[in-house]
């Protein structure tokens, strides 16, 4: 499978990346309002949106996780150094200082806490110890 070795998150990353420097996006304007059928209106902006999109892509990751391969280690390499990345940003790059970044950066957390996670869980399911059948040598 291709996307395994390939941290989804990056795409994000970059998007809020390109979105904040080169076009200079406000993450709190106002992208869509829906009424809704109680005559509420509902607003989002363009952080709800983003945010709703990374939150969708790290299920992603989390599915990716459940594989032992080689290339899971690789992804799991991949994914702890785009969150030391989106960390080193966040503290040193003043437009990265936002609600937004942080929400992505706990994103990016978590994607790597809960892929080594389920990983060991997964390692631990494919490895059976039988101690009666242990001969001392």
């Amino acid at each position: 499978m291709f996307l395994v070795g390939f941290p989804l998150l990056i795409i994000p990353f970059v998007i809020y990346n390109m979105l904040t420097f080169l076009v200079g996006l406000g993450w709190t304007e106002e992208v869509v309002r829906i009424r809704m059928m109680s005559d509420a209106e509902w607003s989002l902006t363009a952080s709800d949106i983003f945010i709703g999109i990374s939150v969708l892509l790290l299920f992603g990751e989390m599915l990716k996780s459940t594989k032992m391969t080689s290339r899971a280690i690789v992804d799991h390499l991949l994914s702890m150094l785009l969150f030391i990345g989106i960390l080193v940003e966040f503290l040193m790059v003043a437009q990265a200082a936002t609600s937004t970044f942080f929400l992505l950066m706990v994103i990016s957390f978590v994607d790597v806490v809960g892929g080594f996670t389920i990983t060991i869980r997964t390692a631990q399911r494919d490895i059976s110890v039988d101690n009666d059948r242990i001969q001392p040598v």
